[in-house]
This record gives structure tokens, C-alpha cells and sequence, in this order.
């Protein structure tokens, strides 16, 4: 299975016991968050040719990245369930790279209106926009914790599902995009697109 197919089985499990999480979906792209950042609406294109500038110079779409465990983070009763990629010192240098060359253009933060909502659920919640301020430093770098997000469960039932043993496996990046963030801080806007090279 593909590391996209692994993240929408563990979704449809966690739907089943939390309908009221999110689906994996056109929506709700499965992926690997490299950066977060606020930047101006006027400026993307210019992210847009600084990013790819990074990102077609790679043979990215070579790496052999893998997935070796769930993990969550907590959020009252409940948590946001993810699997966890090994951080290898190609993501760590790719991620650096993105920083430094959209750094020109990003502010210090955002409010709501920077995210995508959809009419039926225009919550974002206070922490996301909390966790897009710092993540430039303080989940980069060594803090990095690559991963993919697989939904919304009860913590309960998030902790039997990492108690399971975990069958790693390895992956392939596929592409990569620019995102606007949804509720939870999933890829829920595709704003600009690359295909990787080999």
C-alpha cells in the first residue's frame, strides 16, 4: 500500500469510532507538512518560483522515506492522529532550503482569514493559528516531526491504536504543493503544484 492508501485505511478507522472527525479526501489531501508559513496573498507567486526553485533542483521523487509509527497530539478529550515519518537528513536539508528561500516574504503571523473553511465548518481553531506562528523554529530543524495525518479520534481510542504493533514501511514522494491550510491544518486548497523529478 501506498503511504496515501495507509492514511486513508487508519482514517476510516478512526471515523468509525469518531464520526465527527474529517475525511481524507479531495479536501483533505494526506501529505508531509515541510513548512508553515504566513505570507502575503500578493507575494505567492513569488513563493511559488522560490519554492520550486528548491524543488526541481532534487531528484526528490529518488528518496526512500519511512513511515514507522503512529503518534497524536492531544486536544482536550480528543487528539489528531498521525503517522510518523523518519526524518532523514535529505528532509531536514530540503526543509531548511524552503525556509531560507521564502523567508523574504513571510509576515510573523495570521489571523483566521488566512485559512480555507468550507460553509459547513468554518472552524479554525485558536491553537492551528498559534502553531503556524511558531513553527519556524520551533518545529523545524531538529524539532521536526514529519508526518502524515490520518483524523480526529477520542484520546482513548488513539492510544489503543498506537499500543498495536506497527508494520513500517517505505514510501516514495510523489509531488509536491503549496497549500492553504484548513480547520485542523489540513491540506484542504492546492494553490501550486510540482512534479518531482528522479
Amino acid at each position: 500500500m501506498t503511504i496515501t492508501e495507509h492514511a486513508e485505511a487508519a482514517n476510516a478507522r478512526l471515523l468509525k469510532v469518531y464520526p465527527n472527525g474529517f475525511v481524507l479526501d479531495a479536501l483533505h489531501k494526506p501529505h508531509i507538512t515541510l513548512l508553515q508559513r504566513y505570507v502575503k496573498t500578493v507575494d505567492l507567486d513569488k513563493v511559488y518560483a522560490a519554492s520550486g526553485n528548491v524543488l526541481t533542483h532534487k531528484k526528490i521523487a529518488d528518496w526512500k522515506l519511512k513511515a514507522f509509527k503512529y503518534y497524536y497530539i492531544p486536544n482536550n478529550d480528543t487528539g489528531l492522529g498521525g503517522i510518523v515519518i523518519e526524518p532523514t537528513e535529505n528532509l531536514l536539508k530540503l526543509q531548511q532550503e524552503l525556509i531560507n528561500a521564502v523567508a523574504p516574504y513571510t509576515v510573523n503571523t495570521g489571523t483566521a482569514t488566512a485559512f480555507a473553511t468550507e460553509p459547513e465548518n468554518t472552524d479554525i481553531q485558536s491553537a492551528l493559528i498559534d502553531y503556524v506562528t511558531v513553527f519556524v523554529p520551533k518545529y523545524t530543524g531538529t524539532h521536526f516531526n514529519p508526518h502524515v495525518t490520518i483524523g480526529v479520534a477520542f484520546q482513548d481510542d488513539l492510544k489503543k491504536m498506537l499500543a498495536e504493533p506497527f508494520d513500517t514501511f517505505t514510501f516514495s514522494p510523489a509531488g509536491a504543493s503549496v497549500y492553504q491550510l484548513g480547520s485542523y491544518g489540513t491540506a484542504m486548497k492546492k494553490l501550486h503544484a510540482w512534479s518531482l523529478t528522479h
